[in-house]
């Protein structure tokens, strides 16, 4: 009989920790290299309090995608100085290229809860922080 070893079998996997990112959203991750030894795919919960945001940022070699779960008005400003404003609200998908300068704000009463899903499958993925860029945004 043959050992059955993780990168030839499909996994549960329980709902873990959070952590805060540096970018300032708070990561709940499900699939990654460090929960099921993905080669390729993160995917995992990403909250944004009432009135909180992620400080400017871009993702150096990954796209993102997301599908707002729950919240009533987050702003996604994106573009070399953050000059595209759209408005998401609960049902909507975001996607970001890689190297595009960007920042969510909550501007609702509620936690903005997304799903979020990348083509990097570390929990710190190639993030580049734009601190230049944080005062463009109120």
């Amino acid at each position: 009989m043959h050992a059955v070893s993780h990168s030839n079998r499909g996994r549960v996997v329980q709902g873990a920790g959070s952590y805060t990112s540096q970018q300032g959203s708070v990561y709940a991750p499900g699939i990654s290299a460090e929960t099921v030894g993905a080669q390729a795919v993160f995917l995992g919960m990403v909250t944004i309090p009432p009135g909180g945001r992620t400080k400017a940022h871009l993702h150096e070699f990954h796209e993102s995608a997301f599908y707002l779960l729950s919240g009533e008005s987050v702003e996604l400003c994106t573009g070399a100085r953050l000059e595209h404003r759209e408005t998401a609200r609960a049902g909507d998908y975001l996607f970001i290229p890689a190297k595009l300068p960007h920042v969510a704000v909550n501007r609702g009463n509620s936690p903005a809860v997304f799903i979020g899903v990348r083509n990097e499958p570390t929990a710190q993925e190639s993030v580049v922080m734009l601190p230049e860029l944080d005062g463009l945004v109120p």
